[in-house]
């Protein structure tokens, strides 16, 4: 009897092997020796097969409900912790995977591996956002665009953080709270206000380059194909032999750069708030990926001493006759990301991440981006959040001593120790040095911040001289729109007098503009 005990209970078990295989496979068995198809099973957190996804669990039909009901408890929890603190800025993004390839020999400058041979090819993710606005405002605005690429090196990741703008509105991160708030919504009417943003930029008048940028034809892009983008701060790059070169990024547009007209924004922002999320995605699906050509502009380490302007000056641009454009590669966006929430609200890109060969400069606004961005995304998404498969480096492995906190999903390294020096084989330095770090020469630094870190007009003037007849109507209007609104005239007086000092007719036609809408 003993023998038929073991064989039934064998039996038994084996059938029920068999079961689990089947579930596994979206199979179960109907009866021994009988599988039949089924739909996929609707499970709890734990893996547990929900019974009833329709009614909660009563004590009678009415009600009430019971707090038994493990499936309902679970839901509801989890429906209200599904939205995570949004970007204080660029919450607004769209992004795409693709492929870096290099088309330019540039190992003279850099000794990056990624870039260390044409044809060359590296994982890419891309991300745009518009600066200003919250998650659900409209794309097709007047703003500022992120422009953001996380390359995934054998060396490990390099985000270039960058904008659809080759300068700044301000030099110093110290300002960088209060701007921000003068573009957010008012602490009383919870809206855009016209007075905030002015009565900033006439208190700032280091801002009338990138204003004169922003309210021009470009200021609007119709989508973010359409669209050049820069680095927009200066980095450094170090060559094998130690060599150190300043860098400025150019992503040039492989499609047509078009804008929109304000009147043009306005319809398309009801119509389609996701306008420009909807093209991308939709030009990736149906097999027109947008493409840019990364150029550079490079300058050795020895001109920043005399160059005629401050190469490190967010809101300075470095002029193509006195350093061309080089050709390095060409990054083409064919992916679309399969879940929006898991790869794109999830994506951290943070300034201070580089790779061997390319490193940072003394530009001041770059400097406090190096902390601001990985704070940011400490305090969004968690200490954790570089395991994020969007954010962990694809190709390079990653081994440190760094453990616990909230949200650690990985192994947690296991049993190795946690410390560091340590005698049981763990991860050691190089003693390769990333880049050759900045020199430091007494508390201001080698470079001279004179004057040439005060001259907030000229360029403006320049760019202002150079558009045509149309264009600098286009952009008037477009000023004299918003500076119309507001309800301080010392703040209007202030603002007319930046554009005047950057050009007397520029700040002549702002000033009749604003009188005309005024009267």
């Amino acid at each position: 009897m003993g023998g038929v005990i073991v064989d039934m209970n064998k039996e038994a078990a084996e059938e029920n092997a068999g079961e689990e295989r089947a579930r596994n496979d979206g199979r179960t068995h109907a009866g021994k020796g009988r599988i039949m198809t089924t739909k996929r099973i609707l499970t709890t957190e734990s893996g547990a097969p929900v019974e009833d996804n329709q009614r909660s669990q009563t004590a009678g039909p009415a009600g009430p409900v019971l707090l038994q009901d493990q499936h309902l408890i679970e839901k509801l929890a989890r429906f209200n912790r599904e939205r995570i603190p949004e970007r204080i800025v660029h919450a607004r993004g769209s992004a795409a995977y693709g492929t870096f390839e290099v088309t330019g020999e540039v190992t003279n400058f850099t000794r990056a591996r990624f870039l260390s041979a044409v044809g060359k090819r590296t994982e890419v993710f891309a991300r745009f956002s518009t600066v200003a606005g919250s998650r659900g405002a409209p794309e097709a605005v007047r703003d500022p665009r992120g422009f953001a690429v996380k390359f995934y090196t054998e060396d490990g990741n390099y985000d270039l953080v960058g904008n659809n703008t080759p300068i700044f509105f301000i030099r110093d991160p110290l300002k960088f709270p209060d701007f921000i708030h003068s573009q957010k919504p008012d602490p009383f009417t919870n809206h855009q206000e016209p007075d905030n943003v002015w009565d900033f930029f006439s208190l700032s008048p280091e801002a009338t380059h990138m204003f004169t940028w922003l309210f021009g034809d470009r200021g609007i892009p119709a989508s973010y194909r359409h669209m050049n983008g820069y680095g927009s701060h200066t980095f450094q790059w170090v060559n094998d032999e130690g060599d150190r070169y300043w860098v400025k990024y150019h992503w040039r547009c492989d499609q047509a750069v078009k804008g929109l007209t304000g009147a043009e924004a306005v319809d398309l922002a009801g119509l389609n708030p996701e306008s420009h999320q909807n093209d991308l995605v939709e030009a990736i699906e149906t097999g027109n990926p947008p493409s840019w050509t990364l150029k550079v502009q490079i300058m050795p380490d020895a001109d920043a001493h005399t160059y005629r302007i401050n190469p490190f000056d967010v809101t300075k641009v470095w002029p193509h006759g006195d350093y061309p454009l080089i050709e390095v590669g060409r990054m083409t966006l064919d992916r679309n990301p399969d879940n929006y929430f898991a790869d794109v609200e999830q994506a951290a890109f943070d300034p201070g991440n580089f790779v061997p060969g390319i490193g940072p400069s003394p530009d001041k606004m770059l400097q406090g981006r190096l902390f601001a961005y990985g704070d940011a995304h400490r305090y969004r998404l968690g200490i954790n959040h570089t395991q994020l498969p969007v954010n962990s480096p694809h190709v390079a492995p990653v081994d440190n001593y760094g453990r616990d906190g909230l949200m650690r999903f990985n192994d947690n390294g296991k049993r190795s120790k946690n410390y560091e020096p340590n005698s049981f084989g763990g991860p050691v330095q190089t003693d390769e040095r990333l880049y050759d770090g900045l020199p430091v020469a007494g508390v201001s630094g080698p470079y001279p911040w004179d004057e040439r870190a005060t001259d907030n007009f000229s360029q403006a003037g320049d760019m202002y001289r150079l558009i045509a007849e149309d264009a600098k109507q286009r952009l008037v209007d477009a000023i004299a729109d918003g500076l119309s609104q507001v309800s301080k005239d010392d703040i209007i007086e202030r603002s007319i007098a930046h554009f005047r000092a950057a050009d007397p007719d520029y700040g002549a036609r702002v000033e009749q503009a604003v009188k005309a809408r005024r009267s």
